[in-house]
């Protein structure tokens, strides 16, 4: 038989990962290791099995059954295999409730169990992210009710207790703009609250809760006047028949996660706070969620990399393997450099949001989170679907072939960039944490912070830089209102690398007499450069636009 090419083979996600054992190694005392370590270890066990079963089968997508066989109307949804198991490895491995114990690490091991499974998960860590992030509101509204009601499912330990919950924000009219919102609430003869109305974007339909943006009838128009609303939609076995489901969204990837477009006729609600201002009630969620994004990215980036690296050693052209051609290295360093200081600036955020809520935070790390969480999201979104894209380049035309499972890697990857806000919200979302609470300031004393522990002149001399360069770009009295917004990408993207920057210089120093690796990164990320910031000219924009 002629030439026959050996697929590549996954490392174990934990035991093969450098970053994430370093990282844990040099952030985490002692004694929270076993515990951690076994989930952990668990979970890369079952993301190699996922790999290896996903390499043996046709991926499936969910499938709506609206009616049965003698015309009773069901909406009924077969989930794949992996989101059956989904609730299960979630209590088992605590990867929800860990993130709510009371200790300043909390987030961090939460989100290094995600990482973990996002991949493995098929994107079942989406109706996590939102559960994750319903919880947080809950616990922020101070509505005992509802904590009492919902946090015992949410961050359940055993499976049969568990609950989804979803986050039904999105309507035909858009997307980040909610002030559009056209459900309705209203109360019935008895007071019960009922939401009527059309989501067009309802990610985790299938869980038994949700938090949903509603305007109570007579009030006024605007984003100010919504109100947020917990509702349950499950009664026993059956979906509530005042939940309605349309369709399934048919998606340019998350294939297996059910996204759907759902009507409300009446589905019984319970306000979570206030009747007004329910986008303010929604804040601490997005911050969760975002974060959760960012997890995503990077853990999908790691996969790809990962399948790269070991395609180089099996892949022979042109007498010698891939991993011995310097340009395949060169392509392979540029985009590990890259993917280490997201890891960096994932995780960071991850540790710092754990910091901030147990009030362990000093007051300039809390106010750099509120600018950090828009930026690392905005970031590694967009930095996914580049390096996905590259990874698939790594395999030639093996990586645009469908059964090799290296497409879905890129399909999926593009959803980063949108959900939770796309890049040019988000770089706007930048702005207005810019405009409050000293944030630059803030920011670029935690990032000196970081740069101290490096002790690397040229990783300070060139961050300091970059920042000085930003500064003066941010200069109101120079800088015209539009003109800001018009740059926010740039700003954005800057301050991103700046942080991730210094958080690799960090690691580096404590790397030293360990691993060199680091410090190659640092290097390699350095020689990318860090500005990103816009000459922009707006005549020529406008133009462009035409």
């Amino acid at each position: 038989m002629g030439f026959l090419q050996d697929a590549p083979q996954l490392a174990h996600p934990y035991r093969g990962d450098r970053l994430l054992t370093a990282l844990l190694n040099r952030v985490l005392p002692p004694e929270r290791r076993a515990a951690l370590d076994a989930d952990l270890d668990a979970l890369g066990d079952y993301a190699l099995m996922a790999f290896e079963r996903s390499s043996r089968s046709t991926r499936r997508k969910p499938v709506l059954t609206q009616w049965d066989a003698w015309g009773c109307r069901v909406d009924r949804i077969e989930l794949t295999p992996a989101w059956l198991e989904g609730p299960a490895l979630t209590t088992r491995h605590a990867i929800l409730a860990s993130g709510h114990e009371a200790h300043e690490y909390a987030r961090l091991e939460e989100f290094a169990r995600a990482y973990l499974y996002h991949v493995a998960s098929e994107f079942y860590t989406c109706p996590l992210a939102m559960t994750d992030g319903a919880a947080t509101a809950l616990k922020a509204s101070g509505n005992p009710s509802l904590i009492d009601r919902a946090l015992p499912h949410f961050l359940s330990r055993e499976a049969g207790g568990f609950w989804l919950s979803g986050q039904w924000m999105t309507e035909n009219t858009g997307g980040s703009d909610v002030g559009n919102t056209e459900t309705v609430a209203r109360q019935d003869a008895q007071g019960q609250w009922r939401l009527y109305g059309r989501k067009w974007f309802s990610s985790a339909v299938v869980g038994e809760a949700a938090l949903a943006l509603a305007r109570p009838e007579s009030a006024g128009e605007g984003a100010s006047s919504l109100a947020l609303f917990y509702v349950e939609t499950m009664d026993g076995q059956a979906r509530k028949p005042e939940l309605i489901i349309d369709r399934l969204k048919d998606k340019l990837g998350t294939h297996e996660l059910p996204t759907a477009e759902i009507h409300l006729d009446g589905l019984p609600a319970w306000p979570v706070g206030e009747l007004a201002h329910g986008v303010r009630q929604v804040a601490p969620m997005l911050n969760i969620t975002r974060t959760w994004n960012a997890i995503g990215a990077i853990a999908s980036m790691a996969r790809g990399i990962s399948l790269a690296r070991d395609y180089a050693t099996r892949r022979h052209a042109f007498g010698r393997p891939l991993r011995e051609q310097p340009l395949h290295v060169q392509t392979i360093a540029d985009m590990q450099a890259e993917f280490e200081g997201a890891f960096a600036l994932t995780f960071e955020v991850a540790h710092l949001l754990g910091r901030v809520e147990q009030g362990m935070a000093t007051p300039h790390e809390t106010v750099a989170l509120r600018l950090l969480t828009p930026l690392v999201k905005l970031w590694t979104g967009k930095m996914a679907v580049n390096l996905c894209s590259e990874a698939l380049e790594c395999f030639g035309g093996a990586g645009y072939i469908e059964d090799t499972g290296l497409p879905q890697l890129l399909r999926d990857a593009q959803v980063y960039a949108i959900w939770e806000g796309t890049t040019n919200v988000l770089s706007l979302d930048s702005l207005r944490a810019l405009a409050g609470h000293n944030s630059f300031a803030s920011l670029r004393k935690l990032i000196g912070e970081w740069l101290g522990k490096a002790h690397n002149t040229q990783a300070s001399f060139t961050v300091q830089a970059a920042l000085d360069a930003t500064a003066m770009h941010l200069d109101a009295k120079k800088v015209e209102r539009s003109e800001l917004e018009a740059g926010a990408r740039g700003i954005a993207l800057t301050l991103a690398r700046c942080a991730a920057a210094a958080l690799l210089a960090r690691q580096a120093a404590w790397s030293t007499q360990r691993d060199q690796r680091p410090a190659a990164a640092l290097r390699r990320f350095l020689g990318h450069g860090l500005l990103r910031l816009s000459d922009l000219n707006e005549e020529d924009s406008r133009l462009l636009m035409e």
